[in-house]
C-alpha cells in the first residue's frame, strides 16, 4: 500500500514546487490549472507500475516466505484497492491545488466529512454485505473517490475555480521538469519511510513483547509526526508564493520562522512524552510488560521530536524551493550510512528495542540539523531566479523574466 502513499505524499510535491510558484510569480491563473492537468497525466502514469505489481502481489509475497493463505488474501486485498489508490492520489493533488492558492482548509473539512463515512462502509460491505477482506479496500476506494469529487466540488463553487481554464494540451508540454521533480519527492518521503518500515521489520524479529511496543510507539509516532508534516505542507507553500512573487527576504523569514516554530513545538511534545512515559503505554496495550518497555523507549522517541520537527518545517522549505533532490540525499546519507545500520547493530547486541530508535533519534538529528543549515545558508535571491526558470516558458515571456525583468523589492536579477 505505501508504494501507492508515496507516489501521494512525494509525488504531488511537484505541485509545491511549482503550482506555489506559478500563482504568485504567473500573470496567467490558468497556468495552476494546467500544473494540476499534468499531475493527473504524470502521477496517473506514475501509478501504472504500481498497480500492476499489486495485481500480481501473490508470488512476491510468497519469495518474502509469508503462508500461502496470508499471501492469497493480501494479493486480493491490493487488487481491490486499486482504483482507491487512484482516487487517493487524485485527492492530494486537487489538495496541494487549492493549498497553492493559500486556500487549506478544504481537506481537513472533506475529510472530516468522509472519516466518518468510510467507517460506514466498512461495516456495510464487511459485515452487511459480507465482503469479508475484499469489502475493507472497497469502502476505502470509495471514500478516497468521495474526498477527491469533494474537493472538485469545493473549488468548482466555493474557491480556487479562477484558477481553472478547462483543459489544455499544455498539460503534455513540459512534463520533464513536473516528473523529474515528482520522482525526486517519491524518494524525498521514501528514503524516510523505508527506514522506518526496516525498524519495523528488524522489531519483529526481536520477539512478542518488543513487537507490541514497538506497534504501540510507531503509532504514536505518526501521531505526533502530523505535527511537523502540517508545518512542512504551510512552509512549502509558503515559501513557494514567495518565490514566486520575487520576495526572497519573505521566503527566507518564512522558512526560518517555521523551524523556529517547529522546535518550540517539538519542545512541547518532548515534555508531555517525557511526563507521561510511564503510563503511555496504557492507552495502547494492558500488558505490562509491553508497558514497561514503551516506558523505556519512549524517552528517545521523545528526544527526537525537536529534530523531527526541524526535518518537517526544513523539508518543507525545500519543496516549496524545488529541492527535493537535497532532502533525499541527506536521508540517505543519513539513515543508511550510519545510523540506522548502528541502531540494527544495537538493537542485535544487547540494546533490543531501544537499541533500534536510538539509531532513528540520531538519523533524525542528522536530517534535521542538516536541513536546517541549508535553508538557513540558503541564497534566496538566486532561489527565485531558478523558481522562475522552472515555470513554462511562455509563462515567463508573459511576465517579462525572459527579458530579465524581476523585482521583490531589492531583488534584481538576470536568468543564467
Amino acid at each position: 500500500m505505501a508504494s501507492a502513499w508515496l507516489i501521494g505524499m512525494g509525488g504531488t510535491t511537484a505541485i509545491d514546487t511549482l503550482a506555489s510558484v506559478s500563482f504568485t510569480g504567473g500573470k496567467n491563473k490558468h497556468d495552476l490549472g494546467i500544473i494540476l492537468q499534468r499531475a493527473f497525466v504524470i502521477l496517473t502514469i506514475f501509478y501504472i507500475p504500481v498497480a500492476i505489481l499489486w495485481l500480481c502481489s501473490e508470488p512476491f509475497f510468497r519469495f518474502l516466505g509469508q503462508e500461502d493463505f496470508i499471501a492469497r488474501e493480501s494479493s486480493r486485498f491490493l487488487t481491490a484497492l486499486i482504483p482507491g489508490g487512484l482516487g487517493y492520489i487524485y485527492f492530494e493533488c486537487m489538495k496541494k491545488y487549492l493549498q497553492a492558492q493559500e486556500i487549506m482548509r478544504p481537506g481537513t473539512y472533506v475529510l472530516l466529512i468522509t472519516s466518518p463515512i468510510s467507517a460506514g462502509l466498512n461495516i456495510l460491505f464487511i459485515h452487511t454485505f459480507r465482503l469479508g477482506i475484499l469489502g475493507a479496500p472497497l469502502a476505502t476506494g470509495l471514500s478516497y473517490w468521495l474526498s477527491f469529487f469533494l474537493l472538485v466540488v469545493y473549488a468548482r463553487f466555493m474557491a480556487g475555480n479562477e484558477c481553472w481554464g478547462g483543459w489544455d494540451r499544455r498539460c503534455l508540454q513540459n512534463i520533464g521538469t513536473f516528473a523529474r521533480i515528482a520522482a525526486l519527492g517519491v524518494i524525498h518521503v521514501g528514503t524516510e519511510w523505508w527506514a522506518f518500515e526496516i525498524v519495523a521489520i528488524v522489531a519483529g524479529q526481536l520477539g512478542p513483547i518488543p513487537l507490541a511496543a514497538q506497534s504501540v510507539i510507531m503509532t504514536a509516532d505518526q501521531v505526533m509526526n502530523t505535527i511537523p508534516f502540517g508545518v512542512g505542507v504551510a512552509t512549502s507553500s509558503r515559501v513557494g508564493n514567495l518565490l514566486g512573487a520575487r520576495y526572497s527576504n519573505g521566503a527566507k523569514r518564512s522558512a526560518n520562522t517555521a523551524a523556529c516554530l517547529s522546535i518550540f513545538l517539538g519542545v512541547v511534545v518532548l515534555a508531555v512524552l517525557m511526563s507521561t512515559k510511564d503510563v503511555f503505554g496504557y492507552l495502547f496495550n494492558d500488558d505490562e510488560r509491553v508497558v514497561r518497555l514503551t516506558s523505556q523507549v519512549l524517552p528517545y522517541v521523545a528526544l527526537f521530536q525537536i529534530a523531527d520537527g526541524l526535518n518537517g518545517s526544513c523539508g518543507g522549505a525545500l519543496r516549496g524551493m524545488g529541492r527535493q533532490h537535497v532532502g533525499a540525499a541527506v536521508n540517505i546519507v543519513s539513515y543508511y550510512c550510519g545510523a540506522l545500520p548502528l541502531g540494527i547493530y544495537l538493537a542485535k547486541n544487547g540494546w533490543g528495542l531501544a537499541g533500534l530508535w536510538v539509531g532513528q533519534c540520531i538519523a533524525l538529528y542528522l536530517v534535521g540539523m542538516a536541513e536546517w543549515a541549508i535553508v538557513a545558508f540558503t541564497d534566496y535571491g538566486k532561489q527565485v531566479r531558478y523558481a522562475l526558470e522552472r515555470l513554462d516558458s511562455g509563462e515567463r515571456a508573459e511576465q517579462g523574466f525572459e527579458n530579465g525583468l524581476g523585482d521583490d523589492g531589492g531583488y534584481q536579477d538576470h536568468p543564467r
